[in-house]
This record gives structure tokens, sequence and C-alpha cells, in this order.
């Protein structure tokens, strides 16, 4: 198709204006950061790119996953556990950071330490403004951040979460609805299906979507 975004391009070509939108894929470069197709960071034209914009403390082993069409708003911060300090005895210093006597003394005991996994934000999620996600979350699919939040735990799949901490306020969906968008998988289609159906992906009910699926 000719006129849909092109998503091995770093801005959308359907609308040339629209610099302050990066399609990640097309810029990050970091080994630990693995995103899909058509997610998208709204920089507010900062051209700094979003893995030192955005992802703090990215130096692994831990990885940033993000699905596919999801949406992350200015000013979002996404913490990785890199930057992790200490909470098992008497202090939080981080003495192995320093090298030398302090490594030697302190490296073994600090990589035995328990750290968050993977930080995961689904497909076809919204993280509003200014937004800071917390290491080793997971955001289900469908879920909204509202903005400002502080996200210090996982987010269902078409959960609203709001606060600091975040706290759910509703489900977007009744559990019956939520677990058909889940088979359905609308982001998995193939764009031709997406852009033919894109008014009811936007606006229509979970049922009609799954008619749509099977068309």
């Amino acid at each position: 198709m000719k006129n849909v975004p092109d998503p091995d391009r770093l801005t959308p070509t359907t609308r040339p204006g629209l610099t302050n939108v990066v399609f990640l894929k097309n810029e990050v470069t970091s080994e630990f950061i693995d995103v899909g197709e058509f997610s998208y960071a709204d920089s507010e034209s900062d051209p700094t790119p979003f893995e030192r914009r955005c992802v703090k403390y990215l130096y692994g082993p831990q990885k940033l996953r993000i699905g596919r069409f999801t949406t992350i708003g200015p000013g979002v911060t996404i913490l990785m556990p890199g930057g992790n300090h200490p909470m098992i005895g008497p202090s939080t210093y981080p003495f192995a950071m320093f090298g030398g006597d302090w490594a030697d003394a302190t490296l073994d005991t600090f990589l035995a330490v328990d750290q968050p996994g993977d930080t995961v934000i689904g497909n076809d999620v919204w993280i509003g403004r200014d937004a800071t996600i917390m290491p080793g979350v997971t955001i289900g699919d469908g879920a909204v951040v509202g903005a400002c939040s502080v996200v210090t735990k996982d987010v269902g799949p078409y959960q609203v979460v709001a606060g600091n901490p975040a706290r759910p306020v509703r489900a977007r969906f009744t559990d019956e609805e939520i677990d058909l968008l889940l088979a359905v998988r609308w982001w998995d289609w193939p764009i031709e299906t997406i852009t033919r159906h894109a008014a009811v992906i936007m606006a229509g009910t979970p049922q009609e979507l799954a008619e749509r699926a099977s068309m």
C-alpha cells in the first residue's frame, strides 16, 4: 500500500511535517532494546535519540522490550535495573562502581544480589507524558499509563493506571472482552487488513473487531 506510514522510515512519510514522531525501531541502536513496528515516541522535536533521552541505566543484561503500535509521550523516563543500588545490608552505597579495591571487595556480593528482569511494554500501549517506568515492570497489551504517573508494579492488559505510585483507575473492557482482544491481536494483522479496518480498531467494539479478524 502506497499511502500508509512506512515502518522502515524514521518519521512518517505520509505526513512530512510530523518530525517530532520517531518510529523507534529505526532509531535505537542498543542491543538491549527490542521494538516492534509502528511504535513511536514523541520527542517534542528534541533531537536526542530515544535511548539516551528516555532510557536510563541501559547497561544490560536486562532488556527493554516494546511491542507494536505503542505510543510513548514526551518526557517519559524508563529506568533500567543498571541504576539499582544494593539494599541487602546496612548501606546502599555502590562500592563496586568505583573499581579498584572497592570493586575487588564487593563485586561478587553485588553480582549475587537479585535484580529485576526485562522491562516489557506490550502492544498498543499508551504511556502519557512525563510518566516514569521503574525497572523490571511489565505493562500489558492495550494498557494506558496516565501522565506523570510512576509505574512501580506490573500493569495488566487493557488497564488504565495513574498516580504516584500508579494505581488502577479502571479496566477499559470487561474480562471477557479483554480475553477476546488478546486472542484477536489486531497489531499482528497484515498492514492491509489493519488499514481496511482501522476505524473499527479505533472505535469499534471487541466483538466487532473479532468479526473483522475472520474476514
